[in-house]
């Protein structure tokens, strides 16, 4: 029998890691002594620390791997079980990857511009969510606070009148291009909190969750069209498309406050 020191040097493994292992039942030592307390382990147990150490390498969690030692695993759970975590190995690498191409795309940025860049592009993922939404074509787009603003008037008298109420901010949903000027079809959209019928301007349904790039633009709202060439730029530079109509929330947007708005811009986006 080799003491519980001598084995730690004899494997490389620390005391503190083989008193884990065996609260854990993952080593358990050959002989506890009820008088000292000391832990004794043998030669033949290397083999299987040998292999909690070789499966600790390949990722795998304490917990998974006392599953995989365990007598009634099949051959084919353990081999379900390293496919698995090649999956997560391979999911992880391809996320680095696409940091990597991102962090690439900043220093480039910086380099050009020798600043820092006024807006820090983001990509998240939205939550699905339920809206009333009044969908208008604006002839121009000088005209859209004539068109956009009763719509909004619109869908908030017909969700309250319904007894709803809104959840988060209102946004503009664009379905033509952002560098499309005439004729623009766009909804006023206000997120609310429960199932409506709508009705036959007012149209209530699910938007589905998606994947965006999204900046925020604070100050004046006249310059928050910078926030949409940022983000094309973005999305070129870091190897996305964009897959469908983008959103305006408008956070923080009152006419007499104009000049110090917060209005988030989101474009749905995949890789290219």
């Amino acid at each position: 029998m080799i003491k519980i020191g001598d084995f730690a040097r004899l494997s490389q493994v620390s005391v503190v890691t083989l008193r884990y292992y065996d609260e854990m039942d993952l080593l358990k030592p050959v002989k506890v002594d009820h008088f000292t307390g000391y832990r004794f382990y043998s030669a033949d147990q290397l083999p299987r620390l040998n292999r909690i150490l070789a499966l600790k390498d390949l990722g795998f969690s304490l917990e998974q791997i006392k599953l995989m030692l365990a007598d009634g695993l099949s051959l084919e759970q353990l081999r379900g079980m390293l496919k698995m975590q090649r999956d997560e190995v391979e999911k992880r690498l391809s996320g680095e990857q696409e940091r990597l191409v991102r962090i690439e795309a900043r220093l480039r940025q910086i380099e050009l511009e020798d600043k820092m860049p006024n807006y820090d592009v983001v990509l998240k993922t939205v939550p699905a969510m339920l809206v009333a939404a009044r969908r208008v074509t604006i002839p121009t787009n000088d005209q859209v606070p004539q068109y956009l603003g009763p719509a909004y008037n619109e869908v908030y008298d017909y969700v309250r009148k319904e007894g709803a109420k809104d959840t988060s901010p209102c946004f503009a949903l664009w379905h033509s291009p952002s560098d499309v000027y005439e004729n623009e079809d766009a909804e006023a959209v206000v997120p609310i909190d429960r199932p409506l019928k709508g009705n036959d301007k007012v149209k209530v349904y699910e938007l589905p969750s998606t994947q965006v790039a999204s900046v925020v633009h604070q100050g004046n709202f006249e310059d928050f069209t910078q926030g949409h060439a940022a983000l094309l730029e973005w999305i070129d530079a870091n190897g996305y498309k964009i897959i469908g109509p983008y959103r305006e929330i408008y956070i923080r947007h009152q006419k007499e406050k104009l000049t110090n708005s917060t209005t988030e811009i989101q474009f749905p986006v995949e890789k290219a």
